[in-house]
């Protein structure tokens, strides 16, 4: 298979008192912390990729480039997007973001690296 630019997905969160950064040990006050944005950005890029790849590969995190922007309150739905934007051999990049009701609470990039899962389980120690 062969990976294209162009791939998109967008995965949504209910904010509850556990995406928080209190509950992240990331900040003080009762908001979606900048880790759960991250992980969220990254569930959308592992979800753009879904039957992309070959049974024996998967992708891997490399870099995260994120901007937290705004800040969202517990109970708010938060809808995170990536767009495969740049195809270099095994090498993935994606531009995400993340919008609540109020408009942008996150923008940046996330680069992925497709690797056989075996020959990378295979280096964990």
């Amino acid at each position: 298979m062969t990976v294209r630019t162009g791939l998109a997905s967008t995965v949504e969160l209910d904010v509850t008192d556990a995406d928080t950064a209190i509950a992240f040990s990331s900040g003080e006050v009762p908001v979606l912390s900048t880790p759960r944005i991250i992980a969220l950005a990254e569930e959308a890029t592992v979800a753009a990729l879904l039957g992309q790849l070959r049974p024996e590969q998967t992708s891997v995190g490399v870099r995260v480039q994120v901007e937290h922007i705004s800040p969202t309150a517990v109970g708010r739905r938060v809808r995170a997007e990536a767009c495969l934007e740049k195809v270099e051999g095994h090498r993935l990049m994606f531009t995400v973001s993340a919008h609540d009701e109020h408009g942008l609470v996150a923008a940046g990039k996330v680069t992925r690296v497709i690797v056989n899962r075996e020959g990378f389980m295979a280096k964990v120690r």
